[in-house]
Formats: structure tokens, C-alpha cells, sequence
């Protein structure tokens, strides 16, 4: 006869996820890093574009899912790769609303925040806990991998938002969301709904991880280490597949027993009126968070459109001493000693772009096409940095802008670069920036 003692094992065996440790949330940042690098590689250095990007991976997840579907227990190599190319299409999702459809980052979170609370209160209503020890059905399966996708869509957004709409940058959303995480992280510590604590962690761990991935691969000039793109993917590559064999060798991951369950499912208790006063919270802080830095951003464009001495049918900027030129219509700024103004971009001033891409374009005459690719690396950065400046200033012509800068990382980072190509897109991208500053 057998014994309840010896059936418990084999039963928690065909439960599909792992469970969470330090080594879990470790992989989990990895996964998400590896999953941005290889979406810009598809993206960029094979030039599949958005699009042709997004069908690819959208095919090798559905196939990843199936043999996850599959399997009748957790396997370590098909979860972690069904998290990867999660992380790559989720991210996808808000990158087509976002660059193909226009939709702001703004209305991103929300529609990706709305449909996880749906995904939720669906999954709840029909299995009757949220417990992430007990995903054992294939309805439950599916709700959690639907949840999943969720989170790294709204995940993208959200870190997207903060960094890129608010000019925070990355690092400094880096070091915002590790705060967020250790608040969470205690308050689980002191009695905050376990289930509630996992998915605001997992959704955080996305944003954690571009951070960390911009912070590597950025040239020290732009306050990274300078690893490279490709060196920090590598980097990540091997801690996954090192953590992964681990997991497969040890079983370290597996969830032992049928406490886990019972423990979770009883934590679940007052889950309700926690998730309630957490989401108030969140939204008071987040909507006050947002409000006070786009004032603060709309305060200095409006100090800086102040700086631009207007004349009725010129917009200029005046330098005392100056020989002037006025062309009615037109944005000028006024060199000391020179008789022609300079034409201005809508933008403002973009020398700090112009020269990026004339040095890059020199490297590139001059035979030095890895130090050409590595340079317009940093135009990449200091464009998306300066996007929550300049693009309340002219929608237009930033869109314009960006589209050029597209073309060009797209040439320069191909797999066989066409030296002809990147010239023209160079080229191209000088002309939009405007003409040069003789003080630049």
C-alpha cells in the first residue's frame, strides 16, 4: 500500500512553474535583458524591422508554449526559454503600439495595466486562487502565461515611460525600480499578500533589467561600462544557461510539497482589501510623480522658447554683437562676427547630435568601421535621453529626426554593413540635423 508520505512528491512534480528564490528573480532580470538585446539584433542587425521582428519571435514563442504545454512537470530549459521570447514579445507589444501605431506611452500603461487587472480578477473568478504554487491544470497554465505576457508589455511601458517621456534615463529608473522592489520586498517580509508581492516585483524586474543592460553596454562617456551590446548579452547568455544547469542538475527549483501550496494559498487571505489600498497608493504616487516631472519638463521648454528674442514674422536668438540677418518665418541664431544666421531646428539647438554623427561619419571615411558602429552608439543613447526635452517641442520634427537615426543604426549595425548604405543614411541624417555651428 502506498503512503499519502510517498504520493505528495510525485503529485507536486507536475506542477509547471518554479519555485521563487534568488536565483529565480537573477534569471528572471537576465531573461528580460537578453530578450530587449535580442529583439534590437533582429531589429536592427538583420533589418527585419518591427514588423518582420515581431512575426518571428511571435512564431518561435508559440512554439516555445506548445512544448511547454506539453510537458507534464516543470522543465527548467522550456520555462526559461518560453520567459525569454516572452520578454522579446512582450516587449515587441508596446514597442509597434508605440513606433508603428503612434499610441503614447501614456495610453500604453494604462491599457496594459487595465488588461492585467482583467487578466486577474478572470483567472481568480474561474479557479479561485492566484497561487503561482499551484499551476497544474492547463487552464491555469494559460492564465499564467497570458499574465506573464502582460506584465513584460506593461512592464516595457511603463520603464519606457519613466525613462524615455520623463527623461529620467535608464539608470535613474533603474535605481528608482530596485527602491520600489526592496519597499515590496520588506513590506512581503511584514505580512504583504505573497501573490500581490510576486507580480509587482515581476512587473518591475522588466525595467530593472533594460537598466542594467543600458548601464553595461553604454560607453563610459555616457556614464556606462562600456561593455558593448554584445559583450553584455554574452555576459547574460552564460548566467543563464550556468543557472538553468543548475536548476536541471539539482532540482533546487522544484517546489517540494504540497505545504507550498497550502502556505500560499492561506497568505492569499486579505489579499483583497492589500491589493485595494496598494494600487491607491501606486496610482497616487505614480500620477504625482508624473504630473510634477511633465511640469517641470514643460517649465524649461517654456524657458527656453523665452530665451529666443522674437520680431513680428522672425523667431531669432540674438547674441550681442552680431551682424544680423533676419529671414521673416524663419528660426535663426546669430553667430558674434557673422553676417548669416544659421538656420535652427524646431528643436533648439542639436549640434551635440550633428557632431555624433560627423564623427561617425568621418570614422567611417577613414576605414574605422567598428569605431563608426561603437560612435553612433552614442548618438542612440543621447537622442533617447534628451527625447522628453525636445519632443514637447516639436512632435513633428523629432518624428522626422528619430525615423533618420533609425535608418542609420540600421546600417551601421548590420551584419554585413554596405559602407555605400551608411554614408547615405549619414548623409541624410546631417541634412535633416541642419547646418553646423562654426562654435559646435
Amino acid at each position: 500500500m502506498t503512503s499519502p508520505r510517498t504520493l505528495a512528491p510525485n503529485r507536486q512534480l507536475l506542477n509547471k512553474v518554479p519555485e521563487v528564490t534568488i536565483y529565480f528573480w537573477i534569471i528572471k532580470v537576465l531573461c528580460t535583458t537578453v530578450g530587449e538585446s535580442a529583439a534590437d539584433f533582429l531589429n536592427v542587425n538583420l533589418n527585419l524591422g518591427l514588423t518582420g521582428t515581431s512575426v518571428v519571435t511571435g512564431v518561435l514563442l508559440v512554439a516555445a508554449l506548445i512544448f511547454q504545454f506539453r510537458a507534464n512537470r516543470y522543465i527548467p530549459s522550456r520555462y526559461w526559454l518560453a520567459v525569454a521570447l516572452v520578454s522579446v514579445f512582450g516587449t515587441l507589444v508596446t514597442d509597434n503600439l508605440t513606433d508603428s501605431i503612434g499610441l503614447p506611452l501614456e495610453a500604453s500603461t494604462l491599457i496594459f495595466g487595465v488588461l492585467l487587472a482583467l487578466a486577474f480578477l478572470v483567472w481568480y473568478l474561474i479557479e479561485k486562487t492566484l497561487s503561482i504554487h499551484s499551476i497544474f491544470t492547463r487552464r491555469r497554465e494559460a492564465f499564467y502565461w497570458l499574465t506573464i505576457l502582460v506584465t513584460f508589455a506593461l512592464g516595457t511601458a511603463t520603464g519606457d515611460l519613466m525613462a524615455e517621456v520623463l527623461g529620467l534615463g535608464y539608470l535613474a529608473t533603474g535605481i528608482i525600480v530596485v527602491s520600489l522592489i526592496a519597499i515590496i520586498a520588506v513590506a512581503w517580509r511584514f505580512g504583504l499578500n505573497s501573490v500581490l508581492s510576486f507580480w509587482i516585483i515581476y512587473i518591475m524586474t522588466r525595467p530593472l533589467g533594460a537598466s542594467i543592460g543600458d548601464y553595461l553596454s553604454q560607453s563610459s562617456g555616457q556614464g556606462g561600462l562600456g561593455l558593448g551590446a554584445t559583450v553584455t548579452s554574452l555576459i547574460f547568455v552564460a548566467g543563464i544557461l550556468g543557472i538553468v544547469t543548475y536548476f536541471s542538475v539539482t532540482k533546487a527549483d522544484v517546489i517540494p510539497s504540497a505545504s507550498a501550496i497550502d502556505t500560499d494559498e492561506a497568505m492569499e487571505r486579505g489579499g483583497l482589501w492589500q491589493t485595494v489600498v496598494v494600487v491607491a497608493l501606486v496610482l497616487i504616487a505614480a500620477g504625482t510623480g508624473y504630473f510634477l516631472r511633465k511640469s517641470s519638463l514643460q517649465e524649461d521648454t517654456s524657458n527656453s522658447a523665452a530665451a529666443v528674442q522674437s520680431i513680428p514674422g522672425a523667431s531669432q536668438t540674438v547674441i550681442p554683437g552680431a551682424s544680423q540677418t533676419v529671414i521673416p518665418g524663419a528660426s535663426q541664431a546669430v553667430i558674434p562676427g557673422g553676417s548669416q544666421p544659421a538656420q535652427l531646428s524646431p528643436l533648439g539647438d542639436l549640434s551635440k547630435f550633428r557632431k555624433i554623427t560627423q564623427d561617425t561619419l568621418d570614422l567611417l571615411n577613414a576605414g574605422n568601421q567598428s569605431g563608426a558602429t561603437a560612435r553612433i552608439g552614442d548618438l542612440e543613447i543621447a537622442w533617447d535621453n534628451a527625447e522628453a526635452r525636445l519632443k514637447p517641442k516639436d512632435k513633428a520634427a523629432w518624428t522626422k529626426i528619430d525615423g533618420k537615426i533609425d535608418t542609420v543604426l540600421r546600417a551601421l549595425r548590420a551584419t554585413s554593413p554596405n559602407s555605400n548604405s551608411e554614408r547615405v543614411a549619414l548623409t541624410a541624417l546631417l541634412t535633416t540635423l541642419g547646418p553646423s555651428d562654426s562654435h559646435s
